[in-house]
């Protein structure tokens, strides 16, 4: 396995900055955001270490020299909007954008996309699954077109008022993604899975790596604390955020000696990101920028590399 790191904490770097702190820190890939250009208000969103919008073969070019110069590979691109909003303005740019991060991807030959499937929060999964249909059918047909594999993170966006009831993915559950895979077969439609969604969902987080393991195309290591108090207080049908924390890895509830097991079981040898929510390490570059040392400290003691 690969370990990296997902650039959406380092915001403020450039993509050169991004390449040369990894090199330096000793990991071997980065998963960089591709958002389009401009401010987002969700916290880790609208970050864009590469702008798939401007991407000359010039472009393509010099990504490609900062990628040898630093020794670093590319472990995806991530791009995570609501493609099924509500909202169809948002949701045709969503499925606009990720098109563009899908040729982004062929023509750098990076063959990853990182994404969420999106949802309708106000609607059960039956009723929101016709348009998922409608929507991903094209999409993974056009990245089978352009040999690029999609990983869905199987993160349910479900912490705010606004995300309230359902979510804003419907990728969240083994029973969802037998689904899906039975409706869309293709072997380029597959799982960027992250333990730390399981914790809070109070779920398995290491049966799943067995029956997947054909769909494992990325992972991301995050961990996640539950407050069992406040757990017993508000109930699992409260806003997740009273009663769970994301942590980095090491720090909260995932158990990365058995997790990093079952990924070896199941035959994973791909890349792990780093994924950084982690309040007590949001402040300034350094925290950030130790946070993920830290993290790699942690998660080497599992793999090689």
């Amino acid at each position: 396995m690969k370990l990296g790191f997902v650039s959406a904490i380092v915001p403020e770097y450039t993509l050169e900055q991004v390449l040369s702190f990894a090199h330096k820190a000793g990991f071997s890939s980065v998963e960089l955001m591709c958002w389009p250009p401009g401010k987002a208000e969700r916290r880790y969103a609208g970050v864009t270490h590469i702008d798939v919008t401007d991407l000359s073969l010039d472009a393509i070019e010099k990504i490609q020299d900062l990628l040898a110069i630093h020794q670093v590979s590319i472990s995806g691109l991530g791009y995570y909007p609501n493609p099924l909003s509500a909202e169809r303005a948002e949701a045709e740019v969503a499925v606009n954008h990720l098109h563009r991060v899908i040729d982004a991807a062929a023509a750098l030959g990076v063959g990853q996309v990182n994404s969420f499937v999106g949802r309708d929060p106000s609607l059960a999964v039956d009723a929101n699954w016709p348009r998922f249909l409608e929507t991903w059918r094209p999409l993974v047909a056009h990245a089978e077109s352009k040999s690029v594999r999609i990983g869905i993170e199987n993160c349910p966006m479900l912490f705010s008022r606004d995300e309230w009831p359902g979510g804003k993915n419907l990728a969240t559950s083994p029973a969802i993604w037998r689904r899906m895979f039975h409706d869309i077969p293709s072997p380029h439609f597959g799982l960027n899975f992250d333990p730390s969604h399981m914790i809070w969902q109070q779920m398995d987080y290491l049966a799943p790596l067995g029956e997947f393991r054909d769909r494992l195309f990325h992972v991301h290591a995050k961990d996640a604390r539950i407050d069992r108090a406040a757990l017993d207080q508000h109930g699992v049908l409260s806003y997740p955020r009273l009663w769970h924390t994301p942590k980095i890895p090491g720090l909260g509830d995932v158990r990365w000696g058995a997790f990093f097991g079952a990924l070896s079981d199941a035959g994973y040898s791909g890349h792990v990101a780093i994924e950084v929510e982690d309040r007590a390490f949001e402040g300034a570059i350094e925290s950030r920028l130790d946070s993920l040392i830290i993290s790699r400290r942690h998660l080497m003691q599992y793999i090689k590399g």
